[in-house]
C-alpha cells in the first residue's frame, strides 16, 4: 500500500503541474454558433417529474480548483430546474476514497437552498475510488429519491481516472434504468468517461470546464424524453463535430548512454552504449459528435450592412456595430443620394505603373458611384479626368446630359500608359480641372477632387497638393495600404484617404466617399486654449504595428485643434527603451506640421517605464523654458497597453499636483490596477478593449480635453519663473522673484559678472523672448 500511495502522489504531482491552457473539448463550430449554445443553455427549462442525483470527484487527481469548478457545473446546471417536491428533486454525493453523502434529494425544496449546499461542499482528497461510489448507490438507491416512479439522472462530475473497475456497476445501474451523464474535469480519460456514460455515448459525455456548453449538451439530451425544453419552439438540437482532448504520459526513446555491464562470479566489466528514455506530457485528440440546441437570433437575416456587425440583445434585439463610414445610420445603411451641394472630379492615373486592369477598376469604381448617388434631383455633379504625363479632363464637371451618358462617356475612355506624373496633375486639377463648372460667390459648391491610384508618384506631390487646398479644393485620395502615406501627403490628413487591404474592396469605400464628400468635420475646442502632449507606450510589449495605430489615434484627435502658439500647443513624447521627445510644445505652429511630426516619431521598442516618461515630461517638456504657455490649461494624454506602468502613480500625482491634468487610455482586453491608480483620483480613464477600437473613442477623449481646456487655472502652476526663481501670485496677476544673477519678467535673463561691460547679458531663448515680450500674465481664478 505505502508504494500504490507513493505512486499515486507522483502521478498527482505530474498533472498538477499542467495548467488547461487549452479546450480539452472543441466544437467546431463559428464564433456565433458558439454565442449561440451559450445562449441556448441559458433559455432551457426542465419542469418535468425527475430525481437529478450529482456525483463529484473529491479525490486528490483533479485537485481543488477542478473540483470548485465541478461545484459552479452542478450550480448552473440547477438555474434551469424546476426544484421542487412534486417535480425535480435534486441531491448530492461527493467521493474519493469512499462515497459521502452531501444532501439527499428530499432535503431541499428550492433552487436557492440547493445552490447554497453545493456551494459549501468542501474538498475532501483521496483515491479516486469510483466504482465503489456506484455500487453504493446501486445497493442503497438514490437517497431520498422516489425511487423508479419518476425518471432518474446521475450526473458523475470526475476525470476519468478510477482507480478500480467502473464498467460493471455503471452498466448495472443503466440496467435499472437510471440515465448515467458522464462530465469530464481537469483532463478527463475519455475511454473511462464513455464506459461510464448512457447510450448513445456521444450525448452523454460531457466537459465541465466549458459550463455554459456543457449544460446546454446535457438539457439537449433530456429534451428528447421531454425533461427540459426550450422557451422558443424554434429553437433545434443539432449535431457538430467536435473533438475530446486528453493529456497522457508518453514514454520516448532520448537517446544512449554510456553505462558498465557485467556478471556474478566475473572480475570483468564491459562498458556499453544502453538506451535511455523520457516521459512526456503530450495531448491526445479523440474526433465524436456533439449535440447541442441553438436558437434562432435577431442577426440571422444579417440586418447590419455595410460590413456591420450585428451583436443580439437578447431574443428579438439586437444593435449594430458600424464602421466609422456607416456610424450612425441605422443598420449601417446610409440613403445613397447626395444632397449636399458638390462638384466632384474624378482624377484617374493611367500609367504603367497602374496597369490597365487597375486603371479598368477606377473606371468601374467611378460607374458603380454614380450610378449608386446621382439622379435627376441630385445636387452634385460629377466630372472624370485622368493622368499619366498630361492631364485629359474626359467629361467636364456637371457637361453631361444624364447619368447612363456619363457611364457611356466613362467607357470610351482609353488606358495610356507612361509615367506617373500625380504632382503634375494635381497642379493641373486645381487650375483648370473644373473649368465652366466653377460658380462663385455664395452659390459657389464645394470642390472636391478625388484621386484613384494604384501607384507611387514619379514626381514631387507636396508642392501641388498644397497648391490645390490653397486654392479651396478638397482633395480626398483613394488607393491601396501600400499608398497611404503618399496619398496622406496629398491630401493633408488621415481623415481624408480611404485604403484597400484588396482591389476587389473598391467598391466597398463607395459609402465612405459619398459620407466623407458631404461632411464637415466637426472642430473639438477652436477657441479654447490648450497646451496638449500625447504621451505612447513605444515598448515592445505594444509592438510596431498598434503603436501605428496608435499614431492614427493621436493624429485624428490633433485634427480636432487649432494648431498655433495663441490657441493650441501639442507636443509628443514617447517611451520603450529609453524617453524621447519626439517634438516639443513649440516646435511646430501649424497643425499640417505636428501631423507630419506625429506619423514620424519612433517606436522605440524594449522595456518601458510609464514612471520615468511622466518626470520627463514634468522636467523637460511641460516647462515655460520648453514652449508651455502660463496661465494656460494644461494636459498629458497618456495611450499605454498596460505594462511599465506600476511606477506611474507618483509621478502622474506630480504633474497633477503642478496643474497639468492627466488623462490615461488603457488599452486590452483587462484593465489592470495600476491603471486605475495611474487614473488618480477624478478617475481619468479611458478603457479600450482593442487598438483597433481607439478609433470609437476619439470623441469622448476630445470631450475630456475641451473640458480641461475650460477648467480656471492656477497662474503660478507650473511655475512660469525660469531658473529657480519663485512665483508669487498677486491680485492683479504674479510677479517672478529671481534668484541672484537672473533678472526680467520671467527671470530669463542673467546679468554678467561686475568685471564686464555694463549692460551686457547672456540672450535669452527664442521662448524667453516670447516670454519676455508678453510680461506676466493677468490674475486668473487660481485652481489650486
Amino acid at each position: 500500500m505505502p508504494c500504490v500511495r507513493v505512486l499515486e502522489a507522483i502521478c498527482i504531482f505530474l498533472f498538477a503541474g499542467v495548467p488547461p491552457a487549452r479546450p480539452l473539448q472543441e466544437v467546431h463550430v463559428s464564433k456565433e454558433t458558439i454565442e449561440k449554445i451559450s445562449a441556448a443553455s441559458k433559455m432551457m427549462w426542465c419542469s418535468a417529474a425527475v430525481d437529478v442525483l450529482f456525483l463529484i470527484d473529491g479525490s486528490h487527481s483533479i485537485g481543488k480548483g477542478s473540483f470548485e469548478r465541478a461545484k459552479h457545473f452542478a450550480i448552473t446546471v440547477c438555474d434551469a430546474l424546476d426544484i421542487n417536491p412534486e417535480r425535480v428533486r435534486v441531491g448530492a454525493f461527493q467521493f474519493s476514497s469512499a462515497p459521502r453523502l452531501e444532501f439527499p434529494l428530499d432535503s431541499s425544496f428550492t433552487q436557492r437552498e440547493v445552490k447554497v449546499k453545493l456551494k459549501r461542499m468542501v474538498f475532501k482528497g483521496g483515491r479516486t475510488e469510483t466504482g465503489l461510489a456506484l455500487k453504493y448507490l446501486l445497493r442503497k438507491g438514490f437517497p431520498g429519491g422516489r425511487n423508479a416512479s419518476v425518471p432518474q439522472v446521475l450526473i458523475i462530475v470526475t476525470d476519468g481516472r478510477s482507480q478500480g473497475h467502473v464498467s460493471l456497476p455503471a452498466k448495472q445501474l443503466q440496467d435499472r434504468g437510471v440515465t448515467v451523464f458522464a462530465v469530464g474535469v481537469r483532463f478527463p480519460r475519455w475511454e473511462e468517461l464513455h464506459t461510464l456514460a448512457s447510450e448513445p455515448r456521444e450525448r452523454h459525455v460531457l466537459m465541465a470546464e466549458q459550463v455554459e456548453d456543457a449544460a446546454n449538451g446535457l438539457f439537449s439530451t433530456l429534451s428528447r424524453s421531454a425533461i427540459c425544453t426550450t422557451t422558443s419552439p424554434d429553437c433545434r438540437v443539432q449535431p457538430h463535430p467536435c473533438e475530446h482532448k486528453t493529456l497522457e504520459m508518453v514514454r520516448e526513446l532520448a537517446g544512449n548512454a554510456l553505462c558498465w555491464r557485467g556478471s556474478r562470479g566475473t572480475d570483468g566489466l564491459l562498458a556499453a552504449l544502453c538506451p535511455f528514455s523520457s516521459w512526456k506530457r503530450v495531448f491526445l485528440t479523440h474526433p465524436a459528435t456533439c449535440y447541442r440546441t441553438t436558437c434562432p437570433g435577431p442577426c440571422d437575416s444579417q440586418p447590419c450592412q455595410n460590413g456591420g456587425t450585428c451583436v443580439p440583445e437578447g431574443r428579438d434585439r439586437y444593435h449594430c456595430l458600424c464602421t466609422p463610414a456607416f456610424r450612425g445610420e441605422a443598420d449601417c445603411a446610409p440613403a445613397l443620394s447626395l444632397e449636399c451641394r458638390t462638384d466632384i472630379l474624378f482624377l484617374l492615373a493611367s500609367s504603367a505603373g497602374t496597369t490597365p486592369e487597375g486603371f479598368l477598376r477606377a473606371k468601374a469604381f467611378v460607374k458603380q458611384f454614380v450610378q449608386a448617388s446621382l439622379d435627376e434631383d441630385s445636387q452634385a455633379r460629377v466630372g472624370v479626368a485622368w493622368y499619366s504625363g498630361e492631364l485629359v479632363v474626359a467629361v467636364p464637371v456637371g457637361e453631361y446630359q444624364d447619368v447612363p451618358h456619363l457611364v457611356s462617356s466613362l467607357d470610351a475612355i482609353p488606358f495610356s500608359g507612361g509615367a506617373t506624373l500625380t504632382g503634375s496633375a494635381l497642379r493641373q486639377a486645381a487650375e483648370r480641372g473644373f473649368g465652366r463648372a466653377t460658380r462663385t460667390g455664395q452659390h459657389r459648391p464645394r470642390r472636391v477632387v478625388v484621386l484613384l491610384t494604384e501607384a507611387r508618384s514619379q514626381d514631387e506631390v507636396a508642392g501641388p497638393a498644397h497648391h490645390a487646398r490653397v486654392r479651396e479644393l478638397l482633395l480626398l485620395g483613394i488607393g491601396s495600404e501600400a499608398l497611404r502615406a503618399e496619398l496622406e501627403e496629398i491630401t493633408g490628413s488621415p481623415q481624408h484617404v480611404m485604403v484597400y487591404a484588396s482591389p476587389q474592396d473598391l467598391s466597398n469605400l463607395i459609402p465612405e466617399l459619398q459620407r466623407k464628400l458631404c461632411s464637415r468635420p466637426r472642430p473639438g475646442c477652436q477657441a479654447q486654449s490648450l497646451d496638449l502632449v500625447f504621451m505612447l507606450d513605444a515598448s515592445a510589449s505594444v509592438g510596431s504595428e498598434n503603436f501605428a495605430q496608435m499614431q492614427s489615434f493621436v493624429r485624428s484627435c490633433a485634427l480636432q485643434f487649432d494648431v498655433n502658439p495663441d490657441v493650441t500647443q501639442i507636443g509628443l513624447v514617447v517611451y520603450g527603451s529609453h524617453v524621447q521627445t519626439a517634438f516639443g510644445l513649440d516646435t511646430h505652429v501649424t497643425r499640417a506640421a505636428v501631423l507630419r511630426a506625429m506619423s514620424q516619431a519612433p517606436y522605440l521598442g524594449g522595456a518601458g517605464s510609464a514612471g520615468t516618461a511622466l518626470l520627463h515630461i514634468y522636467d523637460k517638456v511641460m516647462t515655460v523654458e520648453r514652449g508651455a504657455r502660463p496661465g494656460v490649461p494644461k494636459a498629458v494624454v497618456v495611450l499605454t497597453g498596460g505594462r511599465g506602468v506600476e511606477d506611474a502613480a507618483v509621478p502622474a500625482q506630480k504633474l497633477r499636483d503642478n496643474g497639468v491634468s492627466v488623462l490615461v487610455v488603457g488599452v486590452g482586453p483587462v484593465l489592470r490596477d495600476a491603471l486605475r491608480r495611474l487614473a488618480g483620483p477624478r478617475d481619468a480613464l479611458i478603457h479600450v478593449a482593442a487598438y483597433a477600437d481607439l478609433r470609437y473613442h476619439r470623441e469622448a477623449l476630445i470631450e475630456w480635453l475641451c473640458g480641461e481646456a475650460k477648467r480656471l487655472v492656477n497662474l503660478c502652476k507650473p511655475s512660469p519663473c525660469m531658473n529657480e526663481g519663485t512665483c508669487v501670485l498677486r491680485s492683479g496677476g504674479y510677479h517672478c522673484e529671481c534668484r541672484g544673477g537672473w533678472e526680467g519678467p520671467h527671470c530669463e535673463t542673467r546679468t554678467l559678472r561686475g568685471d564686464a561691460p555694463q549692460g551686457v547679458r547672456l540672450p535669452p531663448t527664442a521662448t524667453a523672448r516670447r516670454r519676455a515680450a508678453a510680461g506676466p500674465l493677468p490674475a486668473a481664478t487660481e485652481n489650486a
